[in-house]
């Protein structure tokens, strides 16, 4: 993800950091923007789930920069895959960029953890994560959602534990399961112990545990907005204003 900055043609000012728990603040995008003003989605509050107590702006700050549309850089750092609906994620970034603003976003792809999937599907098990998207069908995802020239691309990297005990524990620090079947509970001693045996089928013959992710690599640029005319059509002051803006050179 750094290393596609470089295309910068200019230092952003304002910088929408919607990154998995807030990192990116500290790591790579703080270093290479020292001066840029790096906003996030979430409250400082310490009450909900750990994803939404993500350190950093408020919401009204957030609201601003939504109303305003002044967002140069958007940056999300593997945290796409927590959306059960990509296409809904990519409007509200939209919004809340100004026009010829630069999207940059990793996810996880649809032949991330297929092993562990397999796993469940034959033991009966409910699913284990949410569906992931192909990077094509999240690409069409960014131009229906007002964004152009999406380049779009893909690794894959096999990661390798000692015990299934670290391979659970580094899994967790990735997110929970979003899908809307998932168990509604807390799992027991006899799930986990299941679990536990199960992952042992992992083990490959240099005798670590591995599991696959596809890592997904997207950039785009925030189009102009578009208002449907019709016969007739309503246009608030606010989308007024961003269009004024977005026409200007």
């Amino acid at each position: 993800m750094a290393e596609r900055l470089a295309v910068l043609a200019k230092s952003p000012k304002w910088v929408l950091d919607w990154s998995a728990r807030g990192r990116d603040t500290e790591g790579p995008l703080q270093r290479a923007l020292p001066k840029a003003k790096v906003l996030r989605p979430a409250s400082t509050s310490r009450t909900g789930p750990w994803w939404q107590r993500l350190a950093g702006a408020s919401h009204l700050d957030f609201e601003a920069v939504v109303k305003e549309s002044k967002a140069e850089l958007v940056w999300s750092n593997m945290q796409l895959h927590w959306a059960f609906a990509p296409g809904d994620r990519f409007a509200i970034w939209h919004s809340a960029m100004a026009t010829g603003g630069l999207l940059f976003f990793s996810t996880l792809g649809p032949g991330t953890l297929s092993s562990l999937r397999a796993l469940y599907a034959q033991a009966g098990q409910l699913p284990a994560m949410a569906p992931l998207v192909d990077m094509h069908d999240l690409g069409d995802d960014l131009v229906r959602s007002g964004f152009a020239d999406p380049v779009m691309d893909q690794e894959t990297v096999t990661l390798t534990w000692a015990n299934a005990a670290s391979l659970l524990a580094e899994l967790r620090t990735l997110g929970g399961n979003a899908h809307r079947d998932r168990w509604p509970g807390l799992r027991g001693r006899q799930w986990s112990a299941w679990l536990l045996g199960a992952l042992e089928s992992l083990r490959r013959d240099d005798g670590r545990l591995a599991l696959e992710f596809e890592v997904v690599y997207g950039h785009a640029v925030c189009a102009p907005r578009r208002v449907a005319m019709g016969a007739n059509a309503q246009v608030s002051l606010d989308d007024m204003r961003r269009m004024v803006r977005g026409s200007r050179p």
